[in-house]
């Protein structure tokens, strides 16, 4: 038995906008990873076999390395598709955030999605979320918003609508965003739940493949250029940078989600605490960090970097080039604040 944390009124408000809702839209955050990704879908499933009319539309495109999950094929992109993804929201009834808390993180997205006359529910595990919604399901204690969907449907009564297709996604972002559960990863419901995933059929040793060891060509040559040539060690501050430019990607034809990961590598060093990755995205640059122990990193990037997440897990983005991103790096060592 899972401890129950979910407010009783929030289960109940949801499920009432749930019954008087036809068409529903799911959306996640810019840059969507495999939580993201996998709560969408997860819902996406249970609701549909609600007979509800349940469309999925992220703000950019999916990684690659998420497109196994079951119905990843029926994602809208609304960098792509952005006039269908206009009406999608226009036409929505309900509209479930996951995955992200403030409208800013669904990028050129957020203007659409506030002028949503829907209803909009947020289930999210990031701090400080934003007034934005009718009903806010926030839990930073969570590990994974696919941790606090899973509690939701139980709450929902609909643990019998997660077959093998919903466990699969939920799994995935479990996994995904605790590091295969090597950081905050501890509760031990954490493993309850994934006992339960089990028993719907999920095979977590072919997942773990899906994600994290099905490489191409350029994706290994990216990330071995990365380490061996762009890493940088600050041993007096128990730190470690990654850099890589737009030119730099490009000579190694990068696609998205060919990075995810790089910036854990660091921490593998012993004496590393604290691992930066900055990655030239055209419009700004994109800082990811993870931490080992009492480093909180979510501070870090909350306070330099415009954005935020967990205490060991955590990126934002930079508005200017790589060369004064690095500064405002190298003024956080010099600063001590690391």
């Amino acid at each position: 038995m899972i401890s129950k944390v979910v407010e009783e009124s929030k289960v109940k408000a949801l499920r009432g906008l749930i019954e008087q809702s036809e068409n529903i839209v799911l959306t996640c955050h810019v840059s969507p990873d495999g939580d993201a990704i996998g709560s969408c879908l997860a819902m996406y499933h249970v609701l549909s076999s609600l007979g509800k009319d349940v469309k999925v539309l992220t703000p950019d495109m999916p990684p690659k390395n998420m497109m196994f999950l079951p119905g990843a094929k029926e994602i809208t992109p609304f960098s792509r598709y952005g006039d269908f993804g206009r009406q999608l929201l226009a036409k929505a009834d309900l509209v479930l955030c996951l995955d992200f808390n403030a409208p800013y993180r669904v990028d050129k997205m957020a203007e659409t999605l506030l002028k949503s006359q829907a209803k909009k529910v947020l289930i999210d595990h990031h701090l400080d979320p934003a007034d934005f919604v009718d009903v806010a399901i926030s839990h930073p204690e969570m590990s994974s918003t696919c941790l606090l969907v899973f509690r939701i449907l139980c709450r929902l009564e609909l643990f019998d609508r997660i077959d093998k297709k919903v466990a699969e996604c939920i799994y995935t972002g479990m996994m995904t965003d605790t590091g295969n559960f090597t950081y905050n990863s501890s509760d031990p419901n954490i493993y309850i739940i994934i006992s339960e995933l089990l028993k719907k059929g999920v095979d977590k040793d072919a997942i773990y493949s899906k994600v994290c060891n099905t490489n191409t060509e350029s994706r290994l040559r990216l990330n071995g250029y990365a380490i061996s040539q762009k890493m940088k060690l600050f041993p007096e501050h128990n730190a470690a940078l990654i850099t890589l430019s737009k030119e730099e990607l490009q000579m190694f034809k990068y696609e998205k989600g060919d990075t995810e990961s790089l910036v854990n590598i660091p921490l593998s060093i012993p004496g590393i605490n604290c691992s930066v990755f900055m990655r030239d995205d055209i419009e700004y640059i994109k800082v990811s960090m993870r931490s080992k122990g009492d480093v909180a990193v979510n501070a870090l990037c909350e306070s330099y970097f415009n954005g935020g997440g967990h205490k060991n897990a955590a990126g934002g983005e930079f508005v200017g080039t790589m060369e004064e991103a690095e500064n405002v790096f190298m003024k956080i060592l010099n600063d001590n604040i690391i």
